[in-house]
């Protein structure tokens, strides 16, 4: 497993680890006074029905429009978004200016099940490679046997691929594969957008719920294509909050997407 926890670790290395593996793992990275804020907005946007009114405004946006509450909207996510040492490693890996693509919170259950091998990166009008999308993957929980586990494949970032190319494998084990399963609470895992991975479901016996949130970026220098119909909205929410902080002047900006293009879309693992 990647892992950058000391202090003598250098910008170099991380960058040069994410460029090879495309992942880096980055144990307890969110402060205890946030997790404690952010547990209980997981809980209210699964039990208040607000996760199913929002993908029901995916689904159908002519029906639905909007939903009511948006994710970044909760206080806790919200600042979750802009998590300074979040914020930090990735201005190592993408440079100063990034702009937000999406948000997106669960609880996962017992009756959770795994998730097929798939990527999660979206194109962008230059179709450039060199420009990246990256996944932050946060485990408010940490992760161990009881709640599953994240399994990624080292490398497959550099291949062109379908999303669901692997998909036919369902959470089987493959080559290579490095298996991410011990994890303290608010650790956050670091992922090239187009590295294939898959959730593993919990394993057999007493397991305790799994919370999770993640949230996309995209490296600017081309517009890149959303994924929810009501994108506008989120970010002109998210700039009427000033969730930016006047730091990052693109994080939220329209200018850097193309138009919403319907299709099937898939949550991160």
């Amino acid at each position: 497993m990647h892992t950058f926890t000391q202090e003598g670790d250098t910008v170099t290395a991380r960058r040069k680890q994410f460029a090879e593996s495309g992942y880096l793992v980055l144990p307890g990275l969110l402060s205890r006074p946030l997790l404690d804020r952010l547990v209980p907005e997981v809980d209210r946007w699964v039990d208040e029905g607000l996760r199913d009114r929002s993908i029901a405004a995916c689904l159908d946006p002519d029906t639905y429009g909007p939903p009511p509450v948006l994710e970044l909207e909760l206080p806790a996510h919200g600042q979750l978004l802009t998590h300074e040492p979040l914020m930090d490693v990735l201005s190592e890996l993408m440079g100063p200016s990034f702009v937000f693509h999406h948000l997106h919170s669960d609880r996962h259950g017992t009756a959770t099940t795994g998730k097929p091998w798939h990527h999660d990166h979206e194109s962008n009008d230059r179709e450039d490679p060199g420009l990246l999308m990256v996944h932050a993957l946060h485990y408010l929980g940490g992760l161990d046997g009881t709640v599953g586990s994240l399994t990624v494949l080292p490398g497959s970032h550099l291949e062109h691929a379908d999303k669901t190319a692997r998909a036919h494998l369902g959470t089987a084990e493959l080559p290579g594969e490095v298996v991410i399963d011990r994890l303290p609470a608010g650790s956050t895992v670091l992922m090239n957008s187009a590295l294939f991975h898959a959730r593993r479901p919990a394993r057999p016996g007493p397991s305790r719920p799994r919370y999770f949130v993640d949230a996309s970026y995209c490296q600017a220098g081309a517009r890149w294509q959303p994924v929810k119909p009501y994108w506008r909205y989120m970010l002109s929410r998210a700039r009427e909050l000033g969730l930016g902080g006047g730091r990052w002047p693109e994080l939220f900006s329209a200018r850097h997407f193309t138009e919403y293009t319907a299709a099937e879309r898939g949550a991160s693992a």
